[in-house]
C-alpha cells in the first residue's frame, strides 16, 4: 500500500500546495473574479457569465468552498457565494514569505 507522502512536509508547504491546486483551474480563477467583483453572487449569476455548464460552475465552487477560498450558503435553490478575505490574506503573506525567501537564497539563479 502507498504511503501517503504529503505527510512528509511542513504544514507551511502543504497549505500552500493545497490552495495553488485549489486556484490551478483557470475556471476557477475566473470565478473567483467574478465573487470579488461583487459583495455577493449566486451561482446562476456566474454560470451565466462563463462558458461552462451549471454542474461544473457547481464543482468548482465545491473546491474553493473546500479550500476556505469563498464562503457560500444556500438558501432553497439559490446558493450565495463571497470571498473569504482571511483566507487569501494568510496565503498572500504566506506566498509572499514563500517567494521572498526563495529571491534572497538564490537571487542570480539563471
Amino acid at each position: 500500500m502507498a504511503q501517503n507522502k504529503k505527510a512528509q512536509f511542513s504544514k507551511k508547504e502543504n497549505e500552500l500546495s493545497d490552495f495553488a491546486n485549489a486556484i490551478s483551474h483557470p475556471a476557477r480563477v475566473a470565478i473567483l473574479k467574478q465573487v470579488a467583483a461583487r459583495e455577493s453572487c449566486i451561482c446562476g449569476e456566474i454560470v451565466e457569465v462563463l462558458p461552462l455548464a451549471q454542474s461544473t460552475v457547481s464543482q468548482h465552487l465545491k473546491e474553493l468552498l473546500k479550500a476556505g477560498l469563498i464562503t457560500g450558503t444556500v438558501d432553497g435553490v439559490k446558493s450565495c457565494y463571497c470571498i473569504n478575505w482571511k483566507t487569501f490574506e494568510k496565503f498572500e503573506k504566506t506566498f509572499n514569505e514563500f517567494f521572498f525567501k526563495a529571491n534572497k537564497n538564490n537571487p542570480k539563479c539563471c
